[in-house]
């Protein structure tokens, strides 16, 4: 049986094509990604079983352009490994925000969908590129099943004391608005290898675990369970990433708000998608356009400082 998965983040999208035979004997038939999606010059490198390689660059304007590159890719009579996209049985979905909703993953219906979409507010970088993944894939082979499963599960053993904000309780009543923490199944796959690897049970061991890219984010992880983490009601909280703000005093966000009469989503827009790396480089949130700007023209002396500084 073949199983595709999608793992659609806010500008790239990473696929594996798996042969099981059962559930501890997984073997990878394809596997690639698909980066700078939204951004000028984007990338589709795609590997094969005996790891040759394929690569092309291209503009890949949203998601669903991205997903017809990559099926393309896994058909291809070149560099494909399968002859018509009736080979895949199923396919698996990474989903960032599950809210309260999902504890754990979940098959794929009309409820599923539409709890997700009801999630889009709260991770509106991710939750949308991820429903389209699962609607193209649900347009393309219908009858496939597909599972979702959510960043947010792991974390939903952080108990109250660390879950929930110092706001007024009835918030958290009201709207569900408490710490849910993202990244939950890169996280517990890092911590569970990496105590493999030493020769421990992760089921008796404190582990930290960090998640490291265009979304960022750290987990402390005890006895195989998730007892904190950086991120919080949405993925913008915790460190700073490629385009989030990460931390930063509310106060700050409100003066800047009032100064610049900025509407709430206007205000949504300046911390999930204009601020991080972005913000602060004023160049890109893709560290290689950084580095290439400094490095080979004047533009880095335009720039902060300590980014012209890094590079010289």
């Amino acid at each position: 049986m073949k199983i595709l998965v999608l793992n659609c983040g806010s500008s790239s999208i990473k696929y594996q094509l798996l042969s099981m035979n059962n559930s501890d004997d997984a073997q990878i038939l394809a596997k690639g990604i698909i980066e700078r999606i939204g951004i000028k010059n984007g990338e589709l490198t795609h590997k094969t079983i005996d790891e040759k390689k394929y690569s092309f660059v291209t503009d890949i304007p949203d998601h669903t352009k991205g997903i017809d590159i990559i099926l393309a890719a896994l058909l291809s009579p070149d560099h494909g490994v399968i002859k018509n996209i009736e080979e895949i049985a199923a396919v698996g979905h990474r989903v960032a925000h599950g809210g309260q909703y999902f504890a754990e993953s979940a098959f794929i219906t009309k409820d599923v969908i539409d709890k997700i979409e009801e999630c889009v507010e709260l991770a509106p970088l991710h939750n949308p590129a991820n429903l389209k993944g699962i609607l193209a894939m649900e347009k393309l082979i219908p009858s496939v099943p597909q599972v979702a499963v959510f960043d947010t599960s792991f974390h939903q053993t952080m108990e109250p004391k660390v879950f929930l904000y110092g706001l007024p309780y009835e918030y958290y009543q009201k709207y569900k608005v408490r710490r849910y923490g993202f990244h939950g199944t890169s996280h517990k796959y890092v911590a569970e290898k990496a105590c493999r690897l030493v020769g421990w049970d992760w089921n008796e061991k404190k582990v930290i675990s960090c998640h490291l890219g265009n979304g960022a984010s750290v987990a402390a992880i005890k006895n195989g369970k998730s007892v904190d983490t950086s991120m919080g009601f949405t993925p913008v909280e915790g460190l700073m990433m490629g385009t989030r703000a990460g931390d930063l005093d509310l106060g700050a966000l409100l003066f800047i708000a009032e100064k610049e009469d900025l509407t709430i989503k206007d205000t949504n827009d300046t911390i999930n998608k204009r601020s991080g790396l972005v913000g602060v480089s004023g160049i890109s949130s893709d560290m290689r356009d950084i580095e290439n700007a400094c490095l080979f023209s004047s533009y880095g002396r335009s720039r902060p400082y300590f980014i012209y500084r890094w590079y010289r």
